[in-house]
């Protein structure tokens, strides 16, 4: 009798299972995650203007950026899905970010990293105290850093009573879309480093928190500057402007 074919034949080798196909997740994560580190640095751009204009800054961005995407590839190897080791280690890259979006942000000062958030957070962002008045917390180093808006676009201004223009400075000139090429710098200021030159022009609007005034004269500096100069052409619109303690208030007239 034939030992092949029928239930009494040899038992015939079962064919190997087809292998798993690779779920899209693990390539859906690493885009997700690319997405956050690019978003990351665009809100780091917008908050911080002027901060990523130099080659250090934009290296130091790059760096940071290829150590991420590097250290990112190794989702790939991850095999079976357990969700909650998924979500620890993914508060972990979330904590990991912030420090290193901190540490980038605040790189010069580490030695002093919580007065510098506060500074960041808190007094370079005019903080409103009613409809009329915004309050300004001191840096470290005694000056008033401020966060105002120019023609819709941030910038970041040194309250200068010293100074009787509002000046912008090229880099935020340019930000606003205007080449300090074309500018005829022929307005004449003495400043601490001497005479210098710049170029006249009206914003249509200047805010600084609930505080705006419009047809704002200006004066765009034709020497590189760290940041513009909250002048007296703004101060004096106000109703009064006082320091008190390492607190500055500004009011504007009814």
């Amino acid at each position: 009798m034939s030992n092949e074919g029928g239930p009494w034949g040899r038992e015939q080798p079962e064919p190997p299972p087809p292998a798993p196909r690779r779920a899209p997740w693990r390539l859906i994560s690493w885009l997700a995650l690319m997405a956050a580190i690019a978003g990351g640095v665009w809100l780091l751009s917008r908050a911080f203007p002027g901060r990523l204009q130099t080659l250090d800054d934009q290296g130091t961005v790059l760096r940071t950026a290829t150590i991420l995407v590097m250290l990112s590839l190794g989702v790939f190897r991850v095999g079976k899905v357990h969700w909650s080791r998924t979500a620890k280690y993914l508060g972990i890259w979330a904590g990991v970010i912030a420090v290193l979006v901190v540490g980038l942000t605040y790189r010069d000062e580490l030695m002093g990293v919580g007065q510098r958030i506060r500074s960041e957070f808190s007094s370079s962002y005019p903080v409103a105290n009613g409809p009329r008045q915004v309050v300004v917390t001191a840096s470290e180093g005694g000056g008033f850093m401020i966060m105002g808006k120019v023609n819709g676009q941030p910038v970041r201004f040194l309250v200068d009573t010293g100074s009787s223009d509002t000046v912008l400075s090229p880099d935020d000139a340019r930000r606003l879309g205007i080449d300090p090429k074309t500018l005829p710098f022929d307005h004449l200021a003495e400043t601490a480093n001497g005479t210098g030159y710049g170029a006249r022009y009206t914003a249509s609007r200047l805010e600084v928190g609930p505080i705006a005034f419009d047809d704002m004269p200006m004066v765009i500096n034709q020497a590189p500057m760290s940041f513009s100069l909250l002048g007296m052409t703004f101060l004096s619109r106000l109703e009064s402007f006082q320091v008190r303690g390492r607190q500055l208030y500004l009011t504007a007239k009814p």
